[in-house]
């Protein structure tokens, strides 16, 4: 079983428009809702591609309980830690006239104590029965930095570790599987910016020292960047068309990647396993909802 792990779910709203205008009345030819947040399309996409795999995740008020049911509609096995607040609301806009989207994020609410607490148990008890864990996503506001490091330390299997910033440095010393941020993220983390190939691989060098077993770097369309300190890859992705909805492409290719390794592949081939999810995930409409068919054609 792989665990997926994080602390920002969403109840999401996709709104599709024929031609979007900004500052203009827009009516959507299509409206769409579902659980999304990366810990939730994760554990999406590792269902979709018929891997065993288990979500953890913080769920309150209406948006909480219509998350909750779609899980319980797919039965897909999950685990909530109930909270006061509701769980945030975001919305995607694609416009078909560009293929662009616009992504409206609502911050994931502070966790109490007691919340934090009942998550930390019910994670070590599911991280027991993991063959690996995939913890992603940004840290609500109040958690401390260093809750991520907390979970790790319980962490008897491989982690790949989808976060940035402080969080991330902090659960460095726990020697992760794989780090995995995106380019921007990565410059947040070390806290400049990075312009070139040179500078990015240097980077990644520098949380390999501070003790990630393996990097990758995405950064949209572009080259993924791939190192595990000693050997460095590029992996191009395909060219995907039709690109319908960009949202949880990251996500997918931590599932893809988190399966890949949990079968034994090596990291290089993790990654492309990685990259045929996410290349699926662009021509889908709701994020994470994968074919395992078209995902072996794209790898």
């Amino acid at each position: 079983m792989i665990l997926a792990a994080g602390l920002s779910p969403a109840w999401q709203q996709i709104m599709r428009f024929t031609r979007l205008q900004s500052g203009e009345v827009n009516r959507a030819a299509e409206v769409h809702w579902c659980a999304s947040g990366k810990a939730i399309n994760v554990g999406m996409a590792l269902a979709s591609l018929g891997v065993a795999s288990h979500t953890l995740c913080p769920a309150g008020g209406w948006a909480g309980q219509a998350m909750r049911a779609e899980f319980e509609q797919r039965s897909l096995p999950a685990t909530w830690t109930p909270t006061q607040t509701p769980t945030r609301v975001c919305t995607t806009l694609l416009n078909d006239e560009d293929g662009g989207s616009t992504e409206l994020v609502e911050n994931a609410a502070a966790l109490t104590e007691e919340e934090l607490g009942d998550y930390q148990t019910k994670y070590h008890t599911l991280a027991l029965h993991a063959k690996l864990v995939v913890v992603t996503g940004s840290l609500p506001m109040g958690t401390p930095t260093t809750f991520y490091r907390t979970l790790l330390e319980q962490t008897p299997c491989p982690v790949v570790l989808d976060a940035r910033g402080p969080e991330l440095w902090a659960a460095l010393a726990c020697k992760p599987r794989v780090v995995k941020p995106n380019c921007a993220e990565l410059a947040l983390t070390v806290g400049r910016a990075l312009p070139n190939r040179a500078d990015v691989l240097s980077a990644m060098g520098e949380l390999i020292e501070r003790g990630a077993q393996s990097v990758i770097v995405t950064n949209g369309k572009a080259a993924i960047w791939v190192t595990d300190g000693k050997d460095t890859w590029e992996l191009t992705p395909p060219t995907v068309h039709p690109l319908i909805n960009p949202i949880g492409c990251g996500d997918c290719l931590a599932a893809g990647l988190a399966w890949g390794l949990a079968r034994g592949d090596s990291l290089r081939d993790a990654v492309r396993l990685g990259v045929a999810a996410a290349s699926e995930n662009l021509t889908q409409l709701l994020p994470a909802r994968l074919s395992l068919d078209r995902v072996q054609q794209w790898l």
